[in-house]
């Protein structure tokens, strides 16, 4: 089974198309109906269905440093690269790495 996504509500609506057009499977805050819902109620809705967050928020690199369970975090501060490379970024991961590999694991693209 490959690495499947959780898009938390920061990253670009295009990023979830992106995936989408390449048939990898990816969720988004607002098709979990978690607009608006805390850090910790997105982490735990990616790690009970098995998805790599994907975030620009900080915060999430925190909730990992005291333990939280999670299927991994992809973390990418906001306006550091371009929509494109991030979403090339991501399409490596899925390509490189299974799921047992990012489980509990924090990439920085």
């Amino acid at each position: 089974m490959p690495i499947r996504f959780h898009l938390d509500e920061h990253i670009s609506a295009g990023i979830a198309a992106g995936l989408r057009r390449r048939n990898i499977g990816v969720t988004t805050a607002v098709d979990a109906e978690l607009a608006g819902a805390d850090d910790a109620a997105q982490l735990a809705f990616a790690a009970a269905t098995g998805r790599v967050l994907v975030t620009h928020d900080a915060d999430f690199l925190r909730l990992h440093a005291q333990g939280a369970r999670h299927a991994g975090i992809a973390y990418c501060r906001q306006g550091s690269i371009p929509m494109g490379a991030l979403l090339r970024r991501l399409v490596l991961l899925y390509d490189l790495l299974s799921p047992a590999e990012m489980a509990g694991r924090v990439e920085f693209l």
